[in-house]
Order: C-alpha cells, then sequence, then structure tokens
C-alpha cells in the first residue's frame, strides 16, 4: 500500500499533552513532503496506556511519541525496545510494526547530541570536564549521549543526591555524583554546563545555580525551550559563555521518528525553526 492509499496517522501521548508541540512540528514536514496525513494530540491517563498503546494497530497509527508520565511506564507494555530505549530506561517513540506489534526507541540522546553539534559545530565531549544537573529522564538521556560520545569527565549534581548516585551506578561510565551542597564545586573547570531540570521552564522558579565558578568560555546548554532563553542561559550569555537552548534537542529527535513512520528523513530548516519559536 502507497502513502496515497491511506491517511497517514501519528500522535503524541501524554497527560497532559496538549501543550506539546509536536503537532506543529510534525504537522510542518507531512505538509512540506506532500503527505496526506496527521499528527495528533492524544490525552491519555497513565492507567489507559496499555489499552491506548494496543489500539494504535487497529486506528492504523504509524506510532506515536510519548511524553511525561508515559516514557518509563512503555517499556512493560510494548513488544520490542530498542537497546539504546532500554538504557536510558525509557521510551519517547513507538512504532507500529507490520505484524502490528510495537517497537519502542528513544531519540532524546540523538537529539540534544545533534542539537549540539548543530549549534556549535566544533563541540566536542572530551574538551573537558561537563557538569549535569539533574538526575530525572531527561539527565539519563542526555547523559548516555554525552557517554557515547566520549566523554570523560561528568559531574552529576542532583537535589536528591542518593538519585544521582543510582543514576551513576546504573549508567556506568565517567559520571562522578555530587551533593547539590557541591554544585559550585561542579562547574571549576568545566568545559560544559547542562540543565536537565524542569527549573527555568515557564511557571516554574530560576535554576538555583550561580556561575561564578564556571569558566566564560565553557558552553551552557539547557533542555527546556519553553521559554527559549531561560533565566540559566541569560546569566549565561551576559558573561559571555556559548549557549544552547532546548529547541534543538526537540526538533532533532523528532527526525528519526517521523522517519520510522513515513520512511522520510526530514532537515531542521529557518522557517521550521521561526514556527516552533512563535510565541516562546
Amino acid at each position: 500500500m502507497t502513502n496515497a492509499d491511506r491517511f497517514l496517522l501519528a500522535g503524541v501521548m501524554g497527560f497532559p499533552v496538549m501543550h506539546s508541540r509536536s503537532p506543529r512540528l510534525h504537522n510542518y514536514w507531512l505538509a512540506q513532503h506532500g503527505l496526506t496525513g496527521t499528527y495528533v494530540p492524544l490525552t491519555v491517563p497513565p492507567e489507559r496506556l496499555g489499552a491506548a498503546l494496543h489500539a494504535l494497530p487497529a486506528l492504523g497509527f504509524a506510532g506515536c511519541n510519548l511524553t511525561i508520565p508515559h516514557k518509563e511506564a512503555a517499556l512493560d507494555l510494548i513488544d520490542h525496545i530498542d537497546p539504546l530505549a532500554r538504557r536510558i530506561g525509557a521510551v519517547n517513540c513507538i512504532v507500529v510494526r507490520r505484524d502490528g506489534s510495537l517497537a519502542g526507541a528513544n531519540h532524546d540522546a540523538f537529539g540534544y547530541i545533534a542539537s549540539l553539534r548543530e549549534a556549535q559545530p566544533t563541540w566536542q565531549a572530551d574538551a573537558g570536564p561537563i557538569a549535569v544537573i539533574g538526575a530525572g529522564g531527561g539527565a539519563r538521556a542526555v547523559l548516555v549521549g554525552l557517554i557515547e560520545q566520549g566523554a570523560r569527565e561528568i559531574r552529576l549534581v542532583n537535589r536528591t543526591p542518593e538519585r544521582a548516585r543510582a543514576l551513576a551506578r546504573n549508567l556506568g561510565g565517567p559520571i562522578t555524583a555530587l551533593d547539590w551542597q557541591s554544585r559550585a564545586d561542579a562547574l571549576e573547570g568545566a568545559a560544559m554546563l547542562v540543565n536537565t531540570t524542569s527549573q527555568g521552564m515557564v511557571g516554574e522558579s530560576a535554576l538555583d545555580l550561580p556561575l561564578d565558578p564556571l569558566p566564560t568560555s565553557a558552553l551552557v546548554s539547557d533542555i527546556v525551550y519553553i521559554p527559549r532563553e531561560t533565566p540559566l542561559l541569560a546569566a549565561a550569555r551576559a558573561r559571555g559563555n556559548p549557549t544552547v537552548n532546548g529547541l534543538g534537542m526537540l526538533l532533532h529527535q523528532a527526525r528519526p521518528a517521523f522517519h520510522a513512520w513515513f520512511g522520510i528523513m526530514p532537515d531542521v530548516t529557518d522557517e521550521l525553526r521561526a514556527i516552533m519559536q512563535a510565541g516562546t
């Protein structure tokens, strides 16, 4: 069956989900490539996730993305898990296979690294120590991506130090967990700082992290994309640090999902970035 013979369907499941910008993103690509179909937000409460996922084949969906709070729960609900998603401990993309089975992947690490290379083409993970703030789902993807790119020293800081230590043990590699009280020490001599928490997002308080010990040459990255410039990025830019916001991660993690569903690897264009930035 060709694309012309059917209406293409994909979506994003979350609870809540109407804030998601993924529909704007994927529907842009569908239109750009002349594909007849749509990408829709699907409000799915946690107790209905299994039923919703297993309805995808019958409804003709090519697949879906998963957002909070479903990324981890899906690991026990689908048929095939990509090794990288298993390592990260979360799924953000479901693909409906030809036999109706469900395959899960996680493209957040790919999206994060691609966003860094787009914004800073000379970036290298082994350029020096990397300070990572937060130990949640976003941190897992960022850490795996950094490790795979050759990071040699990662200083992981979280308000709950036990969680940071558990994550360091789980992922292995060059990760050292530090207490929140030592967060200033994590910045000393660092080549890069990454915020993986929701602090600085619209409606959230700013990240409590004075930048005085951070070299002005260090790259400062925030996976938050609403607003485009968080208080952390604004403070970093004001002191001369290069910065990367979270929009690129959102855009680039979507590319392999679109390819898996529809057979086309889309590009991140200036027009798309402008559309996605509107109102942020």
